[in-house]
């Protein structure tokens, strides 16, 4: 089962690999033709009705393979304003092969006929909300023909997630989705087919650029909309909150503060200009600091919990205190890894240990990813959190799915990139949940420890990260 957003990421990543969306287009259309071989006898007369997106240009595809069938094309706009380059080849292609197509500018131009079988290839599993026309009318045409009515991904009109529609949407009684399950679809009262296209499962499993299409902005946006993250760190260490926070605000967080000792609160405001300190009273964090902290929490989207902390007895104490009242999400590094077994919390925790530190915190690890992956799976299960891994390859686990991050370089053993990451996944645990938030950091830590490398070879610093991860988080980077 695979959600409309986590498809659309997928079938990018699966781009990344190597398999292109023209050659996934291809096996679609084919397995749609196939659809319709299971419906109809040949000879039979089969009407497709395409959008102007890939979900249109699938329809198309398989219109090519139906040279056995009376076919139709009815396109609903303009071919100009078809809004892919492969849907639009598609439709270049039937015209100059001179296949029977329609345009439809004006709904009350369409002429369906009276068809075996119909074709809904308007709407695909990317697109929500009520039908606008044409799409409206030619549904409640579709709905009134006595016909076969099979759907391309989702019917036209209906949430792929949800199965629920917003107004009018296409009555099908098959539909032929791709890859795999979408939620909605088992609402519907129709016989469903998931079609293997060819996309790798390599493209689950690893993260890549379609990852980042979880991120965008509107343009109506205020300040807050993007989190405001809390840095619990600093005492012995001073470097790590301070890389953290501002990775935190590199990674797109609106505001970041800084709870630390006051004993270090100016070292850690020299930085940046960027920084703002909460400082409290003392030399490291300790239980008498843990109410004041819960409630400045409290007013954060996402603590993270541990840069620069230290290992002192009552820090790890204040840890446990704070972790076992808060119902927070926090990001949970460094130290203040090794409380996290011990403590029955509700909170949210995404934690970011290396393989040093996760095996302090009781969990196993392996030289070869793919036995990593399933021990820190299972160790993720047992805990109950989200575990993010750091290695030559990053694991991500929640115990239930598992991603694998294949970005970054030796160079970035060097000392504070861990900060970096955790910063980051604090940022994006503001506008995503847990596991993604975990996948998106890790794959963008990593792009932007490669860039570092690409520009400074091996003598790379934590701090020539910083300042390239909003080029690494942008969805449009390659």
């Amino acid at each position: 089962m695979i959600t409309s957003d986590r498809m659309a990421a997928v079938d990018r990543n699966a781009e990344a690999l190597g398999v292109p969306r023209k050659q996934l287009m291809e096996s679609s259309g084919n397995a749609v033709a196939r659809g319709v071989r299971r419906l109809a006898d040949r000879g039979a007369s089969v009407a497709v009705v395409a959008g102007r997106g890939n979900n249109g240009g699938d329809g198309l595809a398989a219109a090519r393979f139906l040279d056995d069938f009376e076919v139709t094309v009815h396109l609903l706009g303009r071919p100009e304003t078809i809004t892919t380059r492969i849907a639009s080849e598609n439709w270049a292609a039937l015209r100059a092969a001179e296949y029977d197509t329609t345009v439809v500018t004006d709904s009350a131009d369409l002429d369906l006929g009276d068809p075996d079988v119909v074709v809904d290839a308007m709407l695909g599993t990317g697109v929500t909300g009520a039908l606008r026309e044409p799409a409206a009318t030619a549904a409640r045409a579709i709905n009134g023909l006595n016909a076969a009515v099979l759907a391309v991904d989702v019917p036209s009109g209906v949430d792929a997630d949800t199965g629920n529609a917003a107004g009018v949407a296409v009555e099908a009684d098959h539909v032929v989705t791709f890859h795999d399950a979408k939620p909605g679809l088992s609402a519907l009262d129709a016989d469903v087919t998931v079609a293997d296209i060819g996309i790798p499962e390599a493209a689950e499993r690893f993260t890549g650029p379609g990852d980042l299409l979880a991120l965008g902005r509107p343009r109506q946006s205020h300040k807050g909309d993007f989190g405001e993250v809390l840095i619990v760190g600093g005492g012995p260490y001073t470097g790590a909150p301070a890389l953290a926070a501002q990775a935190a605000l590199r990674a797109g967080a609106d505001l970041v503060r800084v709870a630390c000792p006051a004993s270090v609160a100016r070292e850690i405001q020299g930085y940046s200009e960027n920084l703002i300190l909460r400082p409290y009273d003392g030399e490291h964090l300790g239980p008498a600091h843990v109410e004041s902290l819960l409630s400045l929490a409290g007013e954060h989207d996402t603590t993270v919990l541990g840069p620069g902390l230290g290992s002192h007895e009552s820090t790890l104490a204040a840890v446990g205190d704070f972790l076992e009242r808060y119902d927070g999400t926090a990001v949970v590094d460094a130290d203040a890894l090794q409380v996290v077994p011990g403590v029955d919390t509700g909170a949210t925790l995404l934690c970011t240990p290396h393989q040093g530190e996760l095996r302090k915190m009781g969990g196993e690890t392996d030289e070869d990813w793919r036995n990593r992956a399933e021990l820190v799976s299972e160790f993720a299960a047992d805990l109950g959190h989200v575990l993010l891994v750091k290695g030559a390859y990053d694991v991500v686990s929640d115990g239930e799915e598992t991603r694998v991050n294949r970005t970054g370089n030796p160079g970035m053993t060097v000392g504070g990139t861990g900060d970096v990451l955790a910063g980051a996944a604090g940022a994006l645990s503001c506008v995503l949940p847990p596991l993604p938030a975990a996948a998106v950091a890790a794959y963008a830590n990593g792009r932007a420890g490669d860039a570092a490398v690409e520009a400074h070879g091996y003598g790379l610093l934590a701090t020539d990260l910083i300042d390239r991860l909003p080029a690494a988080l942008r969805r449009d980077a390659e």
